[in-house]
C-alpha cells in the first residue's frame, strides 16, 4: 500500500484549485462533475463532573480512510476532540477561538501523504493568529512570520518529530493510537509577558502517546504559545490555556472536509454521484471499534507529584493517577452530516447521504464506540494489512428539497451512460513535494547557540527524508523564541533532565487499553540518543525533502 505522494501536473492542479472535472464529457449531454463528500460523524457521550480540568486521553483507531491517496485536496481527521480552556467569566471580546484540536488524519499542506494517517497536534491561538502542529510546524511557510511553529518543544530524546506530522508504521490498519495532553508545570508563572502587564501562566500541556513501540510524553505547548496574543489583546489576558483548566466535556467527532466525489445525470434526468473507495477497520465479529476510552483528568492526576518532585521531594513515577480520572461513558448514540456537493458551486444543494441506511452507531461495551453495518449494503475487504469494511460507492439523488437525500445504489444500477464506473480518482503524477527547510542564517536561533551534533538522517515510510540534529533541550529554536530568560531556560533544563533519567519511553504513562492492538509510530522516528546526549538533549528536524 506504500505510495508516495506528488504533486499533480499542471491540468489536474488547475482542476484541484477551481474544482474543474479531472474526467472529460462522456456523451453529447452528459457532463460527469467532481466535488466532495464531507461532513461530520458524531459520538455522543455522557457528562463527567466541571472539576475534571487537568486534560484527557483517548484510544482512537487508525486507518486507511481511503483505498488510495487521491491528492493534495484531501482532508479529514479521524476520530479526534477539541480541548478548549474552561471559563467562567463573561468573553472580553465577541470572538475567543483558542484550543488544543490536531489529531489523526490527513491535510491540504501535508506534502508527503500516503493511504496510512499522520499526527499533527493542532494547537489554536487566539482565533487562528497562529497555529502550531509539532516541533518546527505551524502557520505559513514564512520563517520571519512564524505564527505558531515556534509554539511546540520538543522534550522527548526518543521520538523525532517531521515537519509533515508525526508519521504512524506505514500500514497500520485498526490499531488503536493512544494520546492525551496533561498539563506539566515545567515554568514559572510570569507577571509580565513580552514585557508587558500581562501574565503567562505556567501550563505546559504534554502531549502522551501510548503506542506500541513509544510510551510517555513527547512534545508540549509553551505557555507563551496560548498568551502571546494577550499583548496586543490585554483584554483576554488570563482566559487560555497557559493559565485555565481545560473544559472536560468535549465535542467528539471525525470531521471530514473532503473525500473526492464524481456526479452525472443520465438521459432520464436521474442523477447518480460515486465516491472514492472509503473504509472503516473491521473487528471480528463485523463491527468497527473506533474510539475507546475517552478519559478527563483532575489536575492532581499528575501535576501535584511532578511538582513536590521539582521542588525537591521524592521523584514522580510519571504514571498518570487513575483515582484522580473519570471515563466518559458513550450512550450508544451517533449522528452523521456527511453530505455530497461541490464546494465551489454556491447553488448546488449540499444533500446528506442515507448513512443511517448502512452504518448503525453503537456502545459496543460502555467505554468503546463503534459501528454495525448493513452487509447488504457494505463490502467487507480482507487487505494485506487489515480486514476493512468499505462503504457503498454509488449513489441516486432521491426527493426535493428538504426530503432529498443520496440513497445508496448497487452498482449495476447505475446507467453505464453516466460513464461513473469508469471514473478514476487517482491523481495525475506529478514534481515531488517541496522539502521544508528551517533557516539558514548563522546568526538565526536555528544556528545560534545552535545543535551540538549532527546532521543525522532518518527516512520514513512516506517517502521521505528527515535530516535533523541533536539540540540541548533548553537551546532548541522553540524556546529561544517561548519568552523566557537565560536563568528561566536554565531551570527549565534542569528539570527536563530529571525528567529524562527518570521517565523512560517502555512503561506505561497513559492507562493501557482494554481491547484492541496499540498502533505504531514509524519505526524510523524511534531513536537512541547519542552517547553523552542520554539526558537534556533532544532531536530537532530541520529538513524534510523527498527520497531522491
Amino acid at each position: 500500500m506504500l505510495k508516495k505522494r506528488f504533486f499533480t501536473l499542471f491540468i489536474s492542479c488547475l482542476a484541484l484549485v477551481f474544482c474543474l472535472p479531472l474526467t472529460p464529457l462522456i456523451g453529447a449531454s452528459n457532463h460527469i462533475r467532481d466535488g466532495e463528500m464531507a461532513g461530520y460523524l458524531g459520538v455522543p457521550h455522557e457528562r463527567v463532573p466541571e472539576t475534571y480540568g487537568g486534560g484527557f486521553s483517548l484510544y482512537v483507531a487508525a486507518w486507511p480512510l481511503l483505498e488510495e491517496y487521491p491528492g493534495n485536496r484531501f482532508q479529514t481527521g479521524l476520530f479526534g476532540t477539541w480541548m478548549h480552556a474552561k471559563n467562567d467569566k463573561p468573553k472580553p471580546i465577541e470572538r475567543m477561538y483558542s484550543d488544543i484540536e490536531g489529531g489523526l488524519g490527513w491535510w491540504r499542506d501535508t506534502r508527503f501523504a500516503t493511504e496510512t494517517p499522520k499526527f499533527i497536534m493542532g494547537g489554536v491561538q487566539l482565533n487562528f493568529r497562529g497555529w502550531a502542529n509539532g516541533p518546527g510546524a505551524g502557520k505559513g511557510r514564512d520563517w520571519d512570520q512564524p505564527k505558531g511553529k515556534y509554539g511546540v518543544a520538543q522534550l522527548s530524546p526518543w521520538v523525532l518529530w517531521p515537519p509533515d506530522g508525526l508519521n504512524l508504521k506505514q500500514g497500520t490498519c485498526g490499531q488503536l493510537w493512544g494520546y492525551g495532553y496533561l498539563p506539566l508545570p515545567l515554568t514559572e508563572p510570569k507577571s509580565k509577558t513580552a514585557g508587558k502587564d500581562v501574565p503567562t501562566g505556567n501550563h505546559c500541556w504534554t502531549l502522551f502517546l501510548n503506542t506500541g513501540n513509544f510510551k510517555g510524553p513527547v512534545s508540549f505547548f509553551t505557555p507563551y504559545f496560548f498568551s502571546q496574543v494577550t499583548v496586543d489583546e490585554p483584554r483576554t489576558a488570563g482566559m487560555f490555556l497557559d493559565s485555565r483548566p481545560a473544559n472536560p466535556n468535549r465535542a467528539l467527532q471525525m470531521e471530514t472536509q473532503y473525500v473526492p466525489r464524481a456526479q452525472a445525470t443520465d438521459s432520464k434526468g436521474d442523477t447518480y454521484a460515486r465516491i472514492a473507495p472509503t473504509s472503516f477497520p473491521r473487528g471480528p465479529k463485523g463491527e468497527s471499534a473506533v474510539v475507546h476510552r475517552i478519559t478527563a483528568y483532575n489536575k492532581k492526576a499528575l501535576w501535584d507529584a511532578v511538582e513536590a518532585w521539582f521542588e525537591g521531594g521524592p521523584p514522580a513515577s510519571g504514571a498518570i493517577d487513575p483515582k484522580e480520572s473519570v471515563v466518559h461513558k458513550f450512550t450508544g448514540q451517533g449522528w452523521a452530516t456527511w453530505r455530497i456537493y461541490n464546494y465551489s458551486d454556491p447553488k448546488e444543494q449540499r444533500v446528506r447521504i442515507a448513512w443511517d441506511s448502512f452504518a448503525y452507531p453503537t456502545a459496543l461495551d460502555s467505554t468503546t464506540f463503534g459501528y454495525r453495518w448493513n452487509n447488504e449494503l457494505v463490502t467487507r475487504k480482507d487487505t494485506e494489512d487489515g480486514p476493512l469494511v468499505t462503504l457503498p460507492e454509488y449513489y441516486r439523488l432521491a426527493g426535493e428539497g428538504k426530503k432529498a437525500q443520496w440513497v445508496v445504489v448497487q452498482p449495476e444500477d447505475v446507467p453505464a451512460e453516466t460513464g461513473l464506473a469508469e471514473v478514476s480518482f487517482s491523481p495525475s503524477a506529478g514534481r515531488p513535494s517541496e522539502p521544508y527547510v528551517t533557516p539558514d542564517d548563522p546568526e538565526s536561533c536555528w544556528k545560534k547557540p545552535g545543535p551540538v551534533a549532527g546532521p543525522f538522517q532518518a527516512h520514513p515510510g512516506d517517502g521521505s527524508v528527515v535530516t535533523y540534529y541533536w539540540y540541548r533541550f533548553a537551546d532548541q529554536p522553540a524556546l529561544l523564541n517561548a519568552d523566557l530568560t537565560d536563568k528561566e531556560r536554565q531551570s527549565l533544563q534542569a528539570r527536563v533532565e530529571k525528567l529524562h533519567r527518570s521517565w523512560k519511553k517502555d512503561r506505561d504513562y497513559l492507562a493501557p487499553p482494554a481491547i484492541g492492538k496499540l498502533a505504531d509510530i514509524d519505526p524510523a522516528l524511534i531513536l537512541t540518543p547519542p552517547p553523552g546526549l542520554e539526558a537534556g538533549y533532544v532531536p530537532i528536524a530541520t529538513r524534510q525533502a523527498a527520497e531522491e
